[in-house]
């Protein structure tokens, strides 16, 4: 199982959640192959050129659908083909708690008094974060000022020093500071509320219906790789993230188990966030050159 991010990274993470169990179901042993670099490309790359024949899959995450839209690559999203999606983990956005919001439609009113004042923070250009404020910046109609960030926890600390306003965040690095009062959560970016932060309103329960994104995780292989053996895998893989225990451990990583109905609905997820974000892009006047 090919990994393009180190461990303790989330899909790190949510991979040796799975695996074993997986491992256990085939009769197989999984081997974690961690191989950062490059935000996942120099992995993707590998698990792309390997044999399709269901013995080297990759642990995706949202990086395969994002990096090639903003990046030259040397794969592509065809190179691959979906088995089962694992786990998902909303975004949430917190603000300082001296900002004089208590939920996102003051956010929003405050933002259109005063336009360009507020800045957002995020993991850097073109990651999830950075989406998916762009994301919302269109959806309600603001001019908030970007902040990019060398990754999510610099961005944490300058939002707990209250040099920048807002943050879309990780869910894990963002609920302890929620629990302390050092933070103030006013939507998460799922469809609906995530079980991690039941108080805390969807934005799409929020005036955007329909707004949803996050990190996703999912079980990909090499194309090619016959639709017998994805089948077989996606049946297990499915079995394995409805277990209890399973989507416990999932759920205290702020995470979400996800049942595809079949490597079809995975591929048109992936569609999906391919032309979602493309048109994000694109509006920036930003891409693949």
């Amino acid at each position: 199982m090919i990994v393009g991010f180190p461990p303790g990274a989330g899909v790190d993470i949510v991979t040796r959640i799975v695996t074993p169990r997986l491992g256990e179901a085939l009769g197989q042993q999984f081997v974690v192959d961690n191989r950062p670099g490059a935000g996942g490309i120099v992995a993707a790359e590998v698990a792309a050129r390997a044999p399709a024949d269901g013995y080297t899959l990759f642990a995706g995450s949202s990086s395969l659908t994002t990096a090639p839209l903003t990046t030259r690559v040397p794969y592509s999203i065809r190179d691959f083909t979906p088995i089962a999606r694992t786990a998902s983990v909303p975004f949430i956005l917190v603000v300082h708690p001296t900002m004089p919001v208590r939920s996102l439609g003051d956010l929003i009113a405050l933002a259109r008094a005063k336009p360009g004042v507020i800045n957002f923070a995020s993991t850097g250009n073109w990651t999830g974060p950075h989406l998916t404020t762009e994301l919302f910046k269109r959806a309600a109609g603001i001019d908030i000022t970007h902040v990019p960030y060398k990754g999510s926890a610099p961005a944490i600390t300058d939002l707990l020093g209250g040099h920048v306003d807002m943050f879309f965040c990780n869910m894990l690095s963002a609920t302890p500071h929620i629990a302390s009062g050092r933070l103030r959560a006013l939507a998460v970016s799922s469809a609906r509320r995530s079980p991690v932060t039941p108080n805390v309103p969807a934005v799409a329960e929020s005036g955007f219906p329909g707004f949803e994104t996050g990190t996703w995780f999912g079980i990909l292989a090499p194309a090619g790789t016959s639709k017998d053996i994805v089948g077989r895998l996606h049946g297990e893989i499915s079995k394995v993230v409805r277990r209890a225990d399973v989507q416990e451990q999932l759920a205290s990583q702020g995470a979400t188990a996800i049942v595809d109905k079949g490597p079809d609905d995975f591929a048109v997820f992936l569609g999906g966030e391919v032309e979602k974000f493309g048109k994000v892009i694109k509006s920036l006047g930003a891409g693949v050159q």
